[in-house]
């Protein structure tokens, strides 16, 4: 009896250890699957960062060039019927944002021919939508990029990969094989990753410039069509 609980109690211990054992092989860290990629790993993780330090940046852009364009509009509207243009650029200057810029574009020239006056607010508008997509074009070049690099960072490992079976003359076993595909795929997998993020955060940044720009065209078109009212 005592034999056989010693017997159960070694058993259940070896299976214990060789659990651990897998899992320890199993769980691999991050810096262990980076390690693993190869150095193709490292301009795919530079991309990653640019990609988040730009989509963080162009963020802040535009929610601090959000406005409410009704607002601004109604509220210029009601200095341009009051004739107090200095109050029109005076509170175009203090809220500073795209919108106002283009109207204080339009007001700094009143007086004009309207077909200029027009010309210079669209010039104004087509300047303000550049600023906001600076740099946006960076985020789909990434989401290109990445997968490309980790294809190739794959290429690179199966090449590896075989030239050690060649190395070997052919003798490997399975598992030696499955472990340096598995390698190679780290790199594609990362670099989809990458690209998938930076994609995303393209599409959103994009969205909503979109509607930014459609505000600001709208409240030219609003201050265009304000400045060629009839005079009561």
């Amino acid at each position: 009896m005592y034999l056989r609980l010693q017997a159960a109690l070694s058993q259940n211990a070896a299976e214990d250890s060789m659990t651990t054992a897998a899992a320890d092989e199993g769980a691999l860290s991050v810096l262990d699957l980076l390690i693993q990629g190869g150095w193709v790993m490292v301009p795919i993780l530079l991309l990653s960062f640019v990609a988040v330090y730009l989509f963080i940046e162009r963020l802040l852009t535009i929610r601090q060039a959000a406005s409410n364009p009704d607002a601004i509009t109604d509220q210029v509207r009601d200095y341009i019927r009051a004739n107090d243009i200095d109050g029109a650029l005076a509170y175009c200057q203090r809220k500073d944002v795209p919108i106002t810029r283009i109207l204080q574009y339009g007001l700094e020239r009143l007086g004009r021919p309207i077909s200029e006056i027009q010309d210079a607010v669209r010039a104004a508008g087509k300047h303000e939508t550049f600023l906001l997509e600076k740099r946006t074009n960076m985020l789909a070049s990434i989401a290109s990029v990445a997968p490309m690099l980790g294809f190739f960072g794959t290429v690179l490992g199966m090449i590896r990969a075989f030239q050690d079976i060649q190395s070997l003359q052919g003798n490997v076993n399975p598992s030696v094989l499955a472990g340096g595909i598995w390698e190679a795929l780290i790199t594609t997998a990362a670099g989809l990753l990458v690209g998938i993020i930076a994609s995303l955060a393209y599409n959103y940044l994009l969205d909503r410039i979109k509607r930014l720009t459609n505000d600001m065209e709208r409240s030219a078109t609003d201050f265009i069509d304000l400045l060629q009212e009839p005079v009561s």
